[in-house]
């Protein structure tokens, strides 16, 4: 009984964020995590070798959205489309779409700092009679504070990470058209898990409750304004970043121009307590030597930092990859900063401690 009403809370909650009409959209808040998520909507809709499209890894895609060492390219056939000039290269998916006739065309990315067009997606795919698939996870919460386009007007299935902008745990969602429904749910369960974890799933119901208010506006505003302020700062000093900048959460450094691999400046940055990741950039031939550092600032506009401290986040990377300072002796400089701005975990224990002592 408490479990269908949490869980049902969840699903309620869900489609409130997003304005959904209930009697044309259904949710599933199910899946364990983004990836199967989206293999749960392939393993529903499409037969084995049938055919997907979505975004080449190396330009900004995901590992599910088709790339040959997930089962998302192992399963299917994946027609990847790139970027040109910056952008998604429209002209080149609609042709690969309208020469290979893909089953789901998928706009959803993992590192592409850019606004995506889900109405380009959507005309494209219904002249090929394909659904459409948009995978939102990293800009849900954006989306929820109409700071990023919506894709529920143009998309069959929309899925989605719950951590990530959306701030919640680490769990996903599947939103599905009505008609879709039984074979999505299905797809998750039985076929594809056992039980659901009610324990995210209560997270999940929680984190959707909170996008109703305005400090979850307010944060995503700020995400926004650090993430531009950042990359502003960042090619001040010499980076160079991937598409010349940002609209969203992230952005990647491009590496080349300074001489370092990814795997190396992801190693010296962590050395001095700075949290990055190597990611592939258009151009590279190996997986195994990327270019570029993918960068976000979800996680420290948690902590209470703003545009004056992208300043200096911007500073610490010149230093440690520029100035080829050592990463020991700047680590002591990051950790009094973050001191600075303690984790939100943090201030909750203070207030449940505070609670107690009354």
């Amino acid at each position: 009984k408490f479990i269908d009403e949490v869980e049902n809370l969840a699903k309620e909650r869900a489609l409130k964020a997003f304005k959904l009409n209930p009697d044309e959209w259904s949710v599933n808040v199910q899946p364990y995590s983004g990836s199967p998520a989206n293999l749960a909507v392939y393993l529903a809709l499409l037969k084995r070798g049938e055919k997907i499209m979505g975004l080449d890894l190396f330009h900004g895609g995901h590992l599910t959205h088709g790339f040959k060492t997930s089962y998302s390219g192992r399963l299917f056939i994946s027609i990847p489309y790139h970027v040109k000039d910056g952008s998604i290269h429209f002209e080149e998916l609609e042709k690969l779409a309208k020469k290979h006739k893909p089953k789901i065309i998928v706009s959803g990315t993992t590192a592409y700092p850019r606004i995506l067009d889900f109405k380009k997606f959507y005309e494209i795919s219904k002249k090929v009679g394909a659904y459409h698939l948009a995978d939102i996870a990293h800009i849900a919460g954006m989306v929820i504070a109409g700071l990023h386009p919506s894709p529920f007007p143009f998309a069959d299935i929309v899925t989605m990470t719950t951590h990530k902008t959306l701030r919640g745990p680490r769990g996903a969602v599947i939103f599905m058209r009505e008609e879709l429904e039984e074979k999505i749910n299905k797809s998750v369960f039985p076929a594809l898990q056992g039980g659901p974890h009610m324990h995210t799933i209560s997270g999940i119901a929680f984190a959707f409750g909170r996008t109703q208010k305005k400090e979850f506006l307010n944060y995503q505003k700020q995400i926004v304004k650090n993430s531009k302020k950042l990359a502003k700062e960042l090619i001040k000093r010499g980076f160079e970043l991937y598409t010349g900048g940002t609209d969203n959460h992230l952005m990647m450094i491009d590496l080349r121009n300074l001489d370092v691999e990814g795997k190396v400046a992801e190693s010296l940055l962590e050395s001095a307590n700075i949290v990055a990741n190597r990611n592939f950039l258009e151009g590279d031939v190996s997986v195994l030597k990327p270019s570029g550092i993918r960068l976000g600032t979800p996680a420290i506009t948690s902590r209470g930092m703003k545009e004056k401290e992208m300043i200096k986040i911007a500073e610490f990377f010149e230093r440690i990859l520029i100035k080829k300072e050592s990463p020991q002796k700047v680590k002591k400089e990051v950790i009094n900063f973050v001191k600075k701005f303690p984790l939100p975990y943090d201030s909750w224990l203070n207030k449940i401690k505070e609670f107690l002592e009354k």
